[in-house]
């Protein structure tokens, strides 16, 4: 999973890429074109709990991939008609940060904090960025149309013209409805207003647990990207007396991902032995067969079936032996739908 970090200049994204993956990419300064990209684990008690159990040589979380994108949202970049920067192709969804809070130090561009204001202009930004796209794209198109040659290039343009009809209403590529193919047609185009949004407001450390309103009917995730920051560098044993001098019973990077995994209908199931215990991250609905391919694709390819049981089961049990006795480890077909949770192995021959 792919996640690009966007918005306005001096909003805190760079400090919260940071605080996500525990880099250190420098902050501060409007503009900046570096990008930045780094790698979150999925924190998951069931991850732990079962390496409790295995005690195996490698323990692999989920993980999330972060791109720290310069530009998108930042009116003070003067890039709003440039096409879509490459650190955002393949990217699965975007988490838009807007700032809450007062400094005199980092003056907001605009001179004056609203995050919702800012949360309006970075989606009429995406908006005119993919607006430029299609124009480009139709303007190729127009003369080959008229040739009457081809009728997909005529049907490209007409879902085009629909598409530059929408974003000039102020209405996002995700809005619109479209068949499977035509989905398919304009997924290489990587429109940014087709992607879900994650919002995050970034508030200063004194407004920890103020109630923000909300933004355009969304519910933000609020945290202080600063403290988080500060936190993800610390030793395991000091996080908690950090935590606890600001009266927060956990980081609020958790909340963040949780709220990523949600949004893109992600689930996890695991696979378990002595050599690693690893959690693997799909979409909602996705059935065994292809579960099994996320592992490998021998597995895909040679599936016969799939011993499956629940977290729950398998630690109420403690052992795949005992499970197996009282009759919770069951055997699945490639249709079987994975739930979170799952505990999966695969019998196959290649």
């Amino acid at each position: 999973m792919k996640i690009g970090i966007i918005g306005p200049a001096a909003a805190g994204k760079t400090t919260l890429f940071n605080a996500l993956t525990g880099g250190a990419a420098t902050t501060g300064g409007y503009g900046a074109a570096r990008v930045n990209i780094g790698a979150a684990a999925v924190a998951d008690a069931r991850v732990d709990a079962l390496s409790g159990v295995f005690r195996p040589k490698k323990t692999t979380h989920a993980s999330v991939n972060f791109v720290d994108a310069p530009g998108v949202g930042d009116a003070g970049a003067a890039k709003s008609a440039e096409a879509i920067p490459q650190a955002l192709e393949g990217a699965d969804a975007l988490l838009v940060v807007v700032r809450a809070f007062e400094d005199a130090g980092v003056p907001h561009p605009k001179e004056s904090v609203d995050p919702a204001r800012d949360l309006a202009d970075v989606r009429f930004d995406l908006m005119l960025r993919d607006l430029a796209v299609v124009e480009r794209r139709m303007e190729r198109l127009e003369r080959l149309v008229k040739l009457k040659r081809d009728p997909a290039e005529a049907a490209e343009f007409a879902l085009l013209g629909r598409i530059r009809e929408a974003l000039e209403e102020g209405r996002p590529v995700r809005s619109m409805e479209m068949s499977e193919e035509e989905a398919r047609s304009v997924k290489g185009f990587g429109f940014l207003s087709a992607k879900p949004l994650l919002f995050v407001v970034n508030v200063g450390e004194n407004q920890l647990g103020d109630v923000l309103p909300k933004m355009n009917g969304e519910t933000p995730v609020v945290l202080a990207a600063r403290l988080e920051e500060e936190l993800a560098q610390l030793p395991d044993e000091e996080r908690a007396e950090f935590l606890a001098d600001y009266s927060l019973e956990s980081s609020a990077l958790d909340k963040v991902i949780q709220a990523a995994f949600s949004l893109l209908n992600l689930r996890c199931f695991f696979t378990v032995s002595e050599e690693e215990v690893r959690a693997w991250p799909v979409r909602a609905g996705t059935i065994a067969l292809h579960a099994a391919g996320t592992i490998h694709s021998d597995l895909e390819r040679g599936f016969i079936r799939a011993e499956v049981i629940s977290h729950p089961d398998f630690m109420a049990a403690g052992s795949l032996g005992a499970a197996r006795e009282r009759g919770t480890l069951r055997l699945e077909g490639k249709d079987y739908v994975v739930k979170d949770g799952d505990i999966f192995h695969v019998r196959f021959n290649v």
